[in-house]
């Protein structure tokens, strides 16, 4: 078993928050494995558009409603293919002294660290984190066409991994441009969830656009989570409860204090878009075989990565759902009220993002997975009394999208994400059963 005693462990490594000696990661986890039951305005621009994700902590004022509609630019370097390898840990020293870590509330980090030129497979050890994912400088197209592969190693048994590919198209995002606190415009990967583990390899393939500037590697610990007084879960509606038109019951809610999420890593306003006419229908494209116990430490990590990892406003889904059929709170500012997100690129405005848990390419949906999707997705679109099996119209708030920017475009009530954007989400195996979801949505309607 391969693992670095705190004498032979870089000190750069060792001052990092999170870390932890293998000692210390056969113990048991703070606060258990479960741990808690797991927004500013957006810029400005053209018509059509939801909007971008600030970074965390700006005092920029908010807005109570509509969007904001800036186009992503196109990328225009030329390069060749080329790899782009972390350092091993005993070549390595001016990388580890480069790497950088936010910390969040409840033992939660996310460490950055730099990718460096070479050729080979050469891993590194790092502080634990069981999420990560690819980060660069510039527009989320300037991987478009490229290669992310990342190998890690389990933290208890310090076996490597096999090669997994990330998804570089930058799918799940805000309409806008998203940038960091230093101003600098950001595209990320999709995340992967790793499980504890304690060392990576990285390899970035450019695209037609050549490689872009600043890549790095964010690694995520979610922590054990933050302990909070308020409401843990919304409870859910009866039912026969007195209803107007065709509004279906609530679902139970875990809420963010039930998640555990540090309110502090997000931006505090909130921004609204007009009444949710659609839902997109998303997976998270992380493991898909956990115990529900913990999807809300895979919560906090998504959320950790899109904040500080990605540098947008919160979140970007408005709901989770887990395989047991639970369905948690995501983006802040209230979940009966049209919270604008940053689920899919070009379609954030007049929607909701509701994500499954899991991959679902594959892996068949649990039938409380699809059960979770269905309630939320009634109640949420008959708060404004849209029939879950109708259509409805929204306009592309960007080119980057399967649309011109502001193209009228028709969708179902219920869309996977592929329906706005070019992508797999939500997996072969949760796609075709849209139309039976739709259904029982409408059902739950009283339709």
């Amino acid at each position: 078993m391969r693992f670095f005693s705190r004498a032979v462990m870089p000190a750069s490594l060792r001052s990092l928050p999170g870390f932890r000696s293998y000692r210390s990661l056969r113990g048991p986890r703070p606060g258990g494995s479960s741990g808690p039951l797991p927004g500013g305005p957006d810029r400005s621009g053209g018509p059509g558009s939801g909007g971008s994700d600030g970074p965390a902590g700006s005092d920029r004022p908010g807005r109570s409603a509509g969007s904001v509609r800036t186009a992503l630019p196109a990328a225009l370097l030329a390069g060749c293919t080329a790899a782009l390898l972390l350092q091993p840990v005993a070549a390595a020293a001016p990388a580890a002294a480069a790497a950088r870590a936010r910390t969040s509330a409840g033992g939660g980090s996310v460490t950055t660290l730099p990718l460096t030129a070479g050729h080979l497979l050469t891993p590194r050890s790092t502080p634990p984190f069981e999420l990560l994912g690819v980060g660069w400088d510039g527009p989320a197209t300037s991987l478009a066409g490229g290669t992310v592969r990342v190998r890690t190693r389990d933290a208890a048994t310090g076996v490597w991994s096999g090669w997994r590919e990330l998804e570089a198209d930058g799918e799940d995002a805000p309409d806008g441009v998203p940038h960091g606190p230093d101003g600098v415009s950001r595209g990320a990967t999709a995340p992967l969830w790793t499980g504890l583990s304690d060392g990576v390899a990285v390899q970035v393939l450019p695209g037609p656009a050549g490689l872009p500037a600043g890549l790095r590697v964010d690694l995520v610990d979610p922590g054990h989570g933050v302990g909070s007084a308020a409401a843990r879960v919304l409870p859910a509606e009866p039912p026969g409860g007195r209803r107007i038109g065709h509004q279906a019951p609530r679902p139970e809610i875990v809420t963010r204090a039930g998640w555990g999420a540090d309110e502090s890593i997000r931006e505090r306003d909130f921004v609204y878009t007009g009444a949710v006419r659609a839902v997109f229908v998303h997976h998270t494209a992380t493991a898909t075989a956990y115990e529900c116990a913990d999807a809300p430490r895979v919560i906090r990590a998504i959320y950790q990565y899109h904040v500080q990892g990605n540098g947008w406003r919160d979140i970007g889904y408005n709901f989770l759902v887990d395989r047991c059929g639970t369905v948690y709170e995501g983006r802040a500012g209230g979940t009966d009220l049209p919270v604008h997100g940053a689920h899919t690129l070009g379609f954030n405005t007049d929607s909701a993002g509701v994500a499954a848990i899991g991959t679902y390419v594959s892996d068949v949906p649990p039938q409380p997975l699809l059960d979770g999707l269905a309630g939320i997705s009634a109640w949420k679109l008959g708060l404004t009394d849209q029939d879950a099996a109708g259509r409805t119209r929204l306009v592309s708030g960007s080119s980057a999208s399967r649309y011109p920017l502001g193209t009228t475009v028709t969708f179902d009530a219920v869309s996977g994400h592929r329906d706005g954007f070019n992508t797999e989400c939500p997996g072969a195996a949760l796609y075709p059963l849209l139309p039976d979801l739709r259904a029982r949505a409408a059902q739950l309607q009283g339709r």
